[in-house]
C-alpha cells in the first residue's frame, strides 16, 4: 500500500508517518491542504489518501470530490477529529472509502486501512451504524431527498433496473454489513474475484466510487428493505 497523509497538524503528520511506516507501508508524501494533496496526488499517484476534513485554503471534502473526479482509482479516508454525523455523511457523499476517528486504537485503525485498500468501506461499527440510521430515516422521510436539479440529474446516469439479480443479491448484502470480499463470497458460496467483479458492475453502473456510496444509494432510492435494520436499532 502506498498513500499520502494530508493533515495541517505537522506534529500529527510525524507521528503518524512514523506509525504507518513502522508496519511496511509506503509514505508518499505529506499535504498540509487540499491543493497540496491534489498536486501531489497527481504526481505520484498513491494507492490512498488519509484525509483530514479541517484544513485551511480548501478543505478534505472538497477535495475529496476532487480526487474522485480526476483521479478516481485513489481510495480516500477520512481520518478526523470529528464525531458529528454531518461530516461523516458528507465525507461519504463525497466519495470517501471510510471514516476513521482520531482516537481509534492502532489495531482497529490498520485493520480498517487494509479493509480500505481492498475496496471495503473503512467505518468501525459505530460510525456504520450511525449511516444506517440515517440512510433508513431517509427512508422513512422521502421528502427530505436532495431535490436540486444537480441531484436530480446526476441520479437520472444511474439506472438501478440495468443491475443484474445476482448483483442486487450482492448489494442486498452489502446494506445488511456483509461488505468484506471473504464474507461476501462465503454467503454467496462464490470465489473472492467473483465477488470483486460484481462490485465493480455495480459501482460501474450506478456511477459510484465506492461500497459505502453503493449501500447509501441502495437505501435512499429503496432497492432494499432497511426493516430488519429499523426494528433491530
Amino acid at each position: 500500500m502506498r498513500l499520502i497523509i494530508a493533515d495541517d497538524h505537522a506534529l500529527f503528520r510525524d507521528s503518524l508517518r512514523s506509525l504507518i511506516e513502522a508496519r511496511g507501508i509506503e509514505v508518499l508524501g505529506e499535504a498540509s491542504n487540499g491543493h497540496e494533496v491534489l498536486d501531489l496526488a497527481h504526481r505520484v499517484r498513491p494507492d490512498l489518501v488519509l484525509m483530514d476534513l479541517r484544513m485551511p485554503e480548501m478543505d478534505g471534502l472538497e477535495a475529496t470530490r476532487r480526487l474522485q473526479e480526476e483521479l478516481p482509482a485513489i481510495k480516500v479516508v477520512a481520518l478526523t477529529a470529528s464525531t458529528d454525523d454531518e461530516d461523516l455523511f458528507e465525507a461519504l457523499k463525497a466519495g470517501a472509502q471510510g471514516y476513521l476517528v482520531k482516537d481509534l486504537e492502532a489495531e482497529t485503525f490498520f485493520h480498517l486501512l487494509e479493509a480500505a485498500d481492498r475496496g471495503e468501506p473503512a467505518l468501525t461499527p459505530n460510525m456504520a451504524a450511525k449511516m444506517l440510521r440515517e440512510f433508513a430515516r431517509k427512508r422513512r422521510d422521502p421528502e427530505d431527498e436532495d431535490d436540486s436539479p444537480a441531484h436530480r440529474s446526476s441520479n437520472t446516469r444511474r439506472n438501478p433496473t440495468e443491475l443484474t439479480d445476482r448483483e442486487k443479491e450482492v448489494l442486498d448484502l452489502m446494506v445488511e454489513g456483509t461488505t468484506s470480499n471473504r464474507d461476501l463470497a462465503a454467503e454467496l458460496g462464490v470465489s473472492e474475484n467473483t465477488v470483486k467483479f460484481h462490485v465493480r458492475n455495480i459501482l460501474d453502473k450506478l456511477h459510484l466510487h465506492s461500497r459505502a456510496q453503493a449501500v447509501g444509494f441502495a437505501v435512499r432510492h429503496r432497492l432494499v428493505d432497511t426493516g430488519e435494520f429499523e426494528k433491530d436499532h
